[in-house]
């Protein structure tokens, strides 16, 4: 039997590239992958290293000065926990952005897959084929419609909204109506 890689190739490939470093062993010696933390998780796992090595390295400078040499036991906790501080921050910071693009962008591609999937679709059919509401629906379709990325129709009193079709599908519709 053949065994392949413990990690698969092509997922690797997806995100950047990131080499291994001393904070990753430092953390790995904890038993924490820091990779597959969340960017709230990491700040947390940061801080509660941080502070208390913050506070303990005041109280040796200026109460317990006769031991003064512990700042280097302490030190050496400082460099990973706040690259580590660094990284959930930056994750923080791109998650923030990135979901709320991404949300609507998802959603938008739901809405115009389930239009690719039917020639013309309603606001209402639009909400149970997807997942958004009836009023997302409407709106998102109103505002495709008006940048004229989509056709308005109106038939037995309902709208619905489409993709524009050329001269000739449109005789043939009209056609196979009558």
């Amino acid at each position: 039997m053949e065994q392949g890689p413990d990690r698969d190739l092509e997922k690797r490939r997806e995100g950047p590239i990131r080499r291994s470093s001393d904070a990753d062993e430092f953390w790995n010696g904890f038993g924490l992958d820091v990779d597959s933390m969340s960017p709230t998780a990491q700040l947390t796992t940061s801080l509660a290293v941080l502070i208390p090595v913050v506070v303990a390295s005041v109280a040796v400078l200026f109460v317990f000065t006769n031991f003064w040499w512990f700042i280097f036991f302490f030190g050496w906790a400082l460099f990973p926990a706040f690259g580590l501080l660094l990284r959930g921050i930056a994750g923080l910071s791109e998650g923030e952005g990135g979901k709320e693009l991404q949300g609507s962008n998802d959603k938008e591609r739901e809405l115009l897959g389930a239009l690719r999937e039917h020639e013309e679709i309603s606001p209402t059919q639009a909400a149970m084929e997807t997942s958004l509401t009836v009023e997302e629906a409407d709106d998102m379709l109103k505002g495709l419609a008006a940048k004229g990325h989509l056709e308005v129709r109106v038939r037995g009193g309902g709208i619905f909204y489409g993709l524009w079709r050329s001269e000739g599908e449109e005789k043939r519709g009209i056609e196979e109506r009558l």
